[in-house]
């Protein structure tokens, strides 16, 4: 596995662009739109994930790539389709004007949803390669339904939706946590496993890692935790890749590093 975080996030900050289709010159607004959104920056926290993941479970990173891309490409689209008006109408994001200010309302949707098409066009493209290697093709095949789940209306969507409802409403524990659960922590979940997959993972490892994806970060992004509530969600991440030692690492500095920026 890679040292650092960084390293990670260089090889999808080297990537980002290349993998976008190439468009005739009357779509070529749609394509800077597209861009514009891409390369506005951010942690890759997803991409980033699934890279690791898939060089802890035995794979390569440069294999994964399209499949870390793909999260990134549909991180990027719901964060242009949750700036619009009809839901959060924001005007920035990251100090930069947000899409629909830039391109208009009607451009950053369809960029929004160029970007998520694109992802399963990369992952799709990927999947062409490997017709006649079985086992790798499965692995893929797997990564890309996590993917699909994680970001659909078993997760990332549900809780939008679940969001939009109770918008300017008093809200249950249980309610909020299955918001931010399904917004944001089914996302980051689903970049873990699709990684374990595409490295070959066994049972075992997925299911530790698993606990590992749900626990620190369904309080670290999103829940205004209680010091010892995030105290025992990540003594729970790093109890769950204990039986890896040094080689989980990257995972146990990482839990510790969002536990003291949020502490």
């Amino acid at each position: 596995m890679k040292e650092n975080y960084n390293e990670y996030k260089s090889l999808i900050e080297e990537y980002i662009i290349d993998h976008l289709p190439n468009v005739d010159k009357q779509s070529i607004k749609l394509k800077e739109a597209m861009e514009y959104s891409l390369t506005a920056g951010g942690k890759r926290l997803r991409p980033v994930l699934l890279l690791a993941s898939a060089e802890f479970a035995g794979g390569d990173s440069i294999h994964a790539l399209p499949y870390a891309l793909a999260i990134e490409y549909i991180h990027t689209h719901s964060l242009i389709h949750d700036d619009l008006p009809a839901l959060d109408n924001d005007d920035l994001r990251r100090g930069k004007a947000t899409n629909h200010v830039v391109y208009g309302e009607a451009m950053a949707i369809l960029a929004g949803d160029a970007l998520l098409n694109t992802a399963f066009e990369i992952m799709s493209r990927d999947l062409m390669m490997y017709f006649d290697k079985k086992d790798q093709l499965i692995r893929r095949i797997k990564a890309m339904h996590c993917i699909a789940k994680g970001t659909g209306v078993q997760g990332m969507l549900a809780g939008q939706t679940a969001d939009i409802i109770n918008e300017n409403k008093t809200v249950d524990s249980d309610t909020l946590n299955y918001i931010h659960y399904n917004k944001t922590a089914a996302l980051i979940t689903a970049s873990i496993k699709a990684g374990l997959y595409l490295g070959g993972a066994k049972d075992d490892m997925l299911n530790n890692m698993t606990i590992y994806g749900e626990n620190p970060f369904v309080s670290l992004f999103g829940l205004e935790a209680a010091e010892k509530k995030l105290k025992d969600v990540s003594n729970k991440a790093i109890d769950a890749i204990s039986p890896y030692y040094d080689n989980a690492e990257f995972f146990r500095n990482l839990v510790i590093e969002l536990s003291e920026r949020m502490s």
